[in-house]
């Protein structure tokens, strides 16, 4: 670390200490109980010298023990994409409350939800569970039920939750190795998961060619290693190499569910054997689900009608529970439509063209990467793989630039320089970050050109 970027990290780490005595008392409280003074782990991945505590959050606003407003463009880390506690889904979950908040029987409004998730993604069978990671577990758990065969394929640097088959990375020598960092770990990635780079439809087609690939689970989009697009014709000839090899294609659209109305799936017509979304699905609520085609349903009949009796592995006992089902429902009727993606696409486009200005008049050859309404900035050029992605990243010089952010009242998502723009963030405060960040370029630019 040179001594710019250290010294500004000192500043901006005293002032953070400064200007918010209650989040540290309210930290120091909870350590008595919770590892670090936070409930979940993660919730110390922020880039601040302790954690940040929450008052409230509304509308893409968050303020703070200490009085402090935040213009939010992390927003839950997609959970809360449409804005917090949207209002529609408030009036559900109130009226819903003193109604019975878990029953494991089915709610009155399953077959309308059923009718809204068919028209939104285009698939016609559905089931729900607690989180995306439910979900994709219980997909490729079916997917092998339905063909028969054991191991799934992954991308490089992907991203499905804490699912055991996709904690992986490709080795140099293209072996499947563990991702690093996970605890207690007893799973051998190898028997189960084959793991490609993404765009490389080369490395897929010889992938599937052995015969004992279930499953293609795919990101449409790469997130959690930066954002890397696919390239043109990529997602087709992945489709096509299924098919031929009768692999089925599942796609978690639980990130770029912000690409539009059914996802990123659906806005460019690429059709998946199975869909995955969680998150931002029920307006911030708990809530996964995963959707699959008729030709999929009648395999799995068939395969379950051999199954022996007994526990199928797939399921938990607050899924599909009637909070989640009304917030579900109104979610449907109200924040999954034309118009709120329209306001989301306006925003993040305005976020994206004045961050490109900024990086231009600071001689910053930095690049922006935009799909619907996330966005990420970083080195150019634009990465083709997550591998790329990750070594292009400086995580002391992003983790200064957050803070620095923060400081000034404004929250980018922790993990990289990614934003989400939701349908009630305004103009106003686009334009005032814009301003913040063309002032932060004074400070970081010289860093910034030597990455």
């Amino acid at each position: 670390m040179n001594a710019a970027l250290e010294a500004l990290i000192a500043r901006e780490r005293q002032a953070f200490i400064a200007a918010r005595p209650q989040s540290a008392t309210f930290a120091r409280a909870a350590e008595r109980h919770f590892a670090g003074g936070v409930p979940l782990h993660w919730m110390r991945d922020w880039p601040t010298p302790s954690p940040l505590y929450f008052q409230s959050a509304r509308d893409a606003v968050v303020t703070d023990v200490d009085g402090h407003e935040y213009v939010d463009f992390c927003l839950g880390d997609t959970g809360a994409m449409f804005g917090h506690s949207p209002p529609a889904v408030a009036r559900a979950i109130a009226a819903q409350a003193p109604l019975g908040l878990t029953t494991m029987l089915p709610d009155v409004r399953v077959a309308a939800v059923g009718e809204g998730l068919a028209a939104l993604f285009g698939l016609p069978w559905w089931q729900l569970t607690q989180t995306a990671t439910d979900a994709n577990r219980a997909v490729l758990r079916q997917a092998r039920m339905a063909t028969g065969r054991p191991r799934v394929l992954v991308f490089d640097r992907c991203y499905h939750g804490t699912v055991d088959e996709t904690m992986v990375i490709m080795g140099e020598d293209g072996a499947t190795l563990p991702r690093p960092g996970q605890v207690g770990r007893i799973h051998d990635p190898v028997a189960s998961t084959v793991v490609v780079e993404f765009n490389d439809i080369a490395a897929v087609v010889i992938a599937l060619a052995r015969g004992d690939i279930a499953c293609v689970l795919a990101e449409p989009v790469m997130t959690n290693a930066g954002m890397v697009l696919p390239q043109p014709g990529f997602l087709e000839a992945l489709r096509e190499a299924c098919t031929r090899r009768d692999v089925l294609l599942a796609i978690d659209e639980t990130h770029t569910l912000s690409s539009g109305p059914g996802g990123y799936a659906r806005a460019r017509g690429l059709a998946a054997d199975f869909i995955v979304c969680g998150k931002a699905i029920a307006g911030g609520v708990p809530c996964g689900i995963y959707g699959y085609s008729d030709a999929v349903a009648q395999r799995l009949l068939k395969a379950d009608a051999r199954r022996e009796s007994g526990h199928s592995g797939i399921g938990t006992t607050l899924a599909a529970n009637p909070l989640a089902i009304a917030a579900l429902a109104a979610s449907l009727a109200h924040l999954h439509v034309p118009a709120t993606y329209r306001v989301m696409e306006a925003r993040a486009q305005q976020l994206a063209s004045g961050i490109e200005a900024a990086l231009q008049r600071h001689r910053v050859k930095w690049q922006v990467s935009r799909v619907g309404a996330r966005l990420e900035f970083g080195p150019a050029p634009a990465p083709r793989t997550g591998r790329q992605s990750v070594q292009a990243i400086d995580h002391e010089l992003e983790g200064a630039l957050h803070l620095y952010l923060l400081n000034r009242g404004f929250v980018l998502t922790p993990f990289h320089n990614m934003m989400l723009a939701s349908p009630v963030t305004t103009a106003a405060q686009v334009d005032a970050f814009l301003t913040v960040f063309s002032t932060a370029l004074d400070e970081f630019a010289p860093m910034m050109r030597a990455t």
